[in-house]
């Protein structure tokens, strides 16, 4: 071990004259997070605002009671009265037309027809209709959506009153309005996931880090081939010392270069640009284990290759691999399919997902993210193992 410490030292030297080093494992990762996060953040704090349009052809109590319960009790959403349904389709027309520079434009408006109360009264059929404009989609789905709810919920509350007066029962002609206006006896709760998730600058950060501790892993172990390269692999291979100690010795200039890394990364992540990793001794279980994991990978990798510049090329592969699958760069759980299923074998998803975890405030929830970061590590580390073994077996 004493020979595999005294190795380590010296390539930790070597390393930390390389500026490179520097650039890969703190300066880019820290740019590209803060780029990100910059970009993103402002996207996922956005409020959906919208204005629609009104035209109550009616005037009966179900659509007074659409415009005032329903419509009115949509958050960032601004109703406006219109006159006409032509008046409501040029106004949103004029709304989706960039060129137009429309003051007065609708996101979306309803038309409410003539004799809609008396015919949802009294159990006929009407149509409640949507304007909306393919270059407004979000808009349009949202009021066809907001049309759509409404419809199903008179139609539940329709069938139970035709069902009550089949029945036996007598209704009056304020039932159907009164009916429809009561509570829900079950609503669905609203909770915020903020508890079990990150927010987005940590996202972005945490992603950026742990894709470039791959590639600070990746000098650690190239270390071996440059040094079968230039020869100095030849004087130590004569030397008293032990193969495993060679090995040994550049996997833990690697690992601990791949902690230094996402440390320093944390560390300032946090300071500079306001990030949230989680309880530290958490934090620091994960980072230990996401780097086992990674030095194993990419020890695996440069293994296979014959050279030092095909190992760089390999290992820069695998890495970006890992990343867009783990993801790094956006949520693969939206994805879902067989890329949600691939995430489950990188390091990247358990990391992130292990934080989001440590985010609930306890330590214990990021158990399973922990073993499955190491027995990545080790599974990856035995291969590595017998794989590099033909570089010091010459």
């Amino acid at each position: 071990m004493r020979n595999a410490l005294l190795i380590a030292g010296k390539d930790l030297r070597r390393r930390l004259r390389d500026r490179s080093a520097y650039i890969v494992g703190i300066i880019a990762p820290l740019g590209l997070a803060a780029i990100f996060s910059f970009v993103f953040n402002p996207l996922s704090n956005a409020t959906f605002t919208a204005t629609f349009g009104v035209v109550d052809n009616d005037g009966g109590q179900i659509a007074r009671m659409f415009v005032d319960q329903v419509l009115g009790g949509l958050s960032g959403v601004t109703i406006v009265d219109v006159a006409t349904e032509a008046d409501a389709r040029a106004r949103v027309e004029a709304d989706a037309d960039p060129a137009s520079n429309a003051t007065n434009g609708l996101d979306a408006a309803f038309v409410i027809p003539a004799g809609f109360s008396d015919a949802v009264q009294g159990g006929a059929a009407t149509t409640l209709e949507v304007i909306g404009s393919p270059a407004n989609s979000t808009s349009a789905g949202v009021a066809d959506a907001v049309a759509r709810s409404f419809a199903d919920e008179v139609s539940a509350v329709n069938l139970e009153i035709r069902t009550y007066v089949a029945s036996g029962g007598s209704i009056g002609a304020d039932t159907l309005a009164a009916a429809v206006a009561y509570p829900s006896p079950i609503s669905v709760g609203d909770f915020a996931a903020g508890t079990r998730r990150l927010d987005t600058t940590t996202t972005m950060v945490v992603g950026m880090a742990v894709m470039f501790v791959f590639f600070v892993a990746q000098q650690g172990v190239l270390g071996l081939l440059e040094e079968g390269r230039d020869g100095t692999l030849d004087r130590l291979l004569v030397a008293p010392i032990g193969k495993w100690s060679i090995l040994a010795g550049k996997a833990i200039t690697a690992y601990v270069m791949g902690v230094a890394s996402l440390t320093v990364l944390a560390v300032s992540t946090t300071l500079l640009l306001g990030a949230h990793w989680g309880d530290p001794v958490g934090v620091a279980i994960l980072v230990l284990a996401v780097t086992f994991a990674a030095v194993g990978i990419m020890a695996v990798v440069s293994g296979f290759a014959r050279t030092d510049e095909q190992a760089n090329t390999y290992t820069a592969i695998v890495a970006i691999a890992l990343a867009i699958f783990g993801g790094s760069f956006f949520p693969v759980s939206q994805v879902g399919g067989v890329v949600a299923m691939l995430s489950k074998f990188t390091p990247h998803a358990w990391f992130i997902q292990g934080l989001g975890d440590l985010a609930s405030g306890r330590l214990t929830a990021i158990i399973p993210s922990t073993l499955v970061l190491l027995a990545i590590g080790l599974v990856a580390g035995v291969v590595a193992v017998l794989s590099l073994r033909r570089v010091v077996d010459r």
